[in-house]
């Protein structure tokens, strides 16, 4: 039996790319039934660590000690086989597989050659059962919710009997409702004695459920605290190097005319019967921020998409500066005046095998500055452009304008579509959780750019499920449920429990009658 304290420790861990040393001697040592944090700024180098780790990459120099013993970790095999598993930023799961297939995809227990699946359903309803999870086994992966995917992958590290377990951003993609549940699940595990690692830059997340947490910046490491004995504004401090501004810093609005006038639109849901968006009106003016807040998978998204061009309305009609853009095409909308930062970056945001300088002109490339008369691009326009936003907005990649966008952090492509959209010409902004994924030095950029924004006379339209954003940043909130806008309120006159009591439909009735 080991003496270590330890459950995993790693030694003076240094892993280079082209270009770039992402972890440039790192040690982080995690205790045994203990959740540890991690915490850094976006390309940190946090998830390398991690993927060193689970096999993933191999690093140039350093070790790797598991309960005291020197191990080598060649691949994901064998990190499953000394009881380390990991849940991905973006979920490793075959979509149109089933919960339990998803579960023992690689572990399947047979018996002579023949798929033994009642032995593993049992086993997987017990262990969902022990922890919390309650996961239905023959849900499709495409059919269930990112927070039901989610457990999935934590089920996946359960049934593989891991004693170690990583957690990559696990909340990036979650309703506040389904984090609170996720954080219980955490503290679940730990009580059964499981060791935890959990990438955040999320300091609310990390002062709730971590014992312990390692502050890593710009490939280096900073030092590990104690939760008990820190405060958000020291981890903060120590993540980005300076003291951050938690309070949005605006003056009054100035509003002007309408922009973007919403009249009694809908907008069909792709998964139900009814509409995702019934009969919805509002007006964005010049010179305001409106956000749209309410509990995720309340027609928010359908709304954006209606808005921007990527669904067809049902009825209703849009008008962008008194034009009516209803049936317009998404580059008619995009050259006359809407930016959009669309929700799912991956999907909507860019060319993931472009490199970050075809990425960044992507609605402007047929533009005489970006395109010659004959038709052929002007790269070193592109190039020169690139490079300005990149210095502009600390977008940080391994090979700078000519990385591949794939093999950026999360949160730089997220830095990349806000640089884009932000830059060209525009009268309206639809930003849609444009602060999904950021740490929060790069949090406190964006909403001083979206209040410049609103200054220089743009229409903002924000949505948000980040309930302190709501609060802090727009001059208007209109609350949706259940595809309809249920009240507007005023963020400097409301409190966040009556917010809250809107986002859940208990307030409707009121604003009815």
């Amino acid at each position: 039996m080991s003496t270590s304290p330890y459950a995993v420790e790693m030694l003076h861990i240094t892993k280079r790319f082209p270009g770039i040393i992402a972890n440039d001697d790192i040690t982080l040592q995690l205790k045994k039934g203990e959740i540890h944090a991690l915490l850094g700024e976006n390309g940190a180098g946090k998830s390398t660590l991690m993927s060193v780790l689970f096999g993933l990459y191999q690093p140039e120099e350093g070790e790797i000690l598991k309960d005291g013993k020197k191990v080598t970790i060649n691949d994901p095999n064998d990190a499953n086989a000394l009881g380390i598993g990991m849940v991905h930023q973006h979920f490793k799961l075959v979509e149109c597989f089933t919960v339990l297939d998803n579960i023992i995809l690689g572990a399947e227990p047979n018996k002579a050659g023949f798929l033994q699946k009642d032995e593993a359903r049992k086993k997987i309803v017990e262990l969902s059962e022990k922890y919390g999870l309650f996961v239905d086994p023959d849900a499709k992966i495409e059919d269930i919710t990112v927070g039901m995917q989610q457990r999935t992958e934590i089920l996946k590290m359960l049934y593989r009997e891991n004693e170690i377990l990583i957690f990559d951003e696990p909340t990036a993609v979650l309703t506040p409702q389904e984090i609170e549940e996720l954080m219980q699940i955490m503290r679940n595990l730990k009580k059964a004695g499981k060791s935890i690692l959990f990438i955040s830059h999320k300091l609310n997340e990390i002062m709730e459920v971590a014992d312990r947490c390692s502050v890593l910046r710009k490939g280096k490491y900073i030092g590990t605290v104690n939760i008990a004995e820190t405060t958000p504004e020291a981890l903060s401090a120590m993540m980005v190097g300076r003291n951050v501004n938690f309070h949005v810093e605006k003056g009054e609005a100035k509003v002007g005319e309408p922009v973007l006038e919403v009249k009694n639109i809908s907008v069909a849901s792709r998964t139900h019967a009814t509409d995702a968006v019934k009969n919805v009106s509002f007006t964005v003016h010049k010179g305001e921020i409106v956000c749209i807040a309410g509990i995720d998978g309340n027609g928010q998204t359908e709304l954006a998409y209606g808005i921007s061009g990527l669904e067809p309305l049902k009825s209703g009609e849009i008008l962008l500066n008194g034009e009516n853009i209803s049936k317009a095409s998404i580059r008619y909308r995009n050259t006359h005046g809407i930016s959009h930062i669309p929700e799912d970056r991956h999907k909507h945001g860019l060319v993931l095998d472009y490199s970050l300088e075809n990425n960044l002109v992507l609605q402007r490339y047929f533009e005489p500055e970006f395109t010659t008369s004959a038709g052929f691009l002007r790269q070193d326009n592109i190039h020169a452009y690139a490079e300005e936003l990149i210095e502009k907005h600390d977008i940080r990649s391994s090979q700078g304008a000519a990385s591949l966008a794939r093999s950026m952090s999360g949160g730089n492509q997220q830095k990349a579509i806000i640089a884009r959209e932000t830059e060209r010409k525009h009268d309206l902004l639809i930003a849609v959780q444009p602060t999904r994924g950021l740490d929060v030095g790069a949090i406190e950029s964006v909403h001083k750019k979206l209040i410049e924004l609103r200054d220089q006379g743009k229409a903002v339209l924000l949505i948000s499920l980040e309930l302190d954003e709501v609060m802090d940043v727009p001059d208007r909130i209109l609350v949706m449920y259940e595809g309809e806008i249920v009240g507007e309120l005023d963020p400097k006159q409301t409190t966040a429990e009556e917010l809250g009591l809107y986002m859940a439909g208990a307030k409707k009735d009121e604003v009815k009658a």
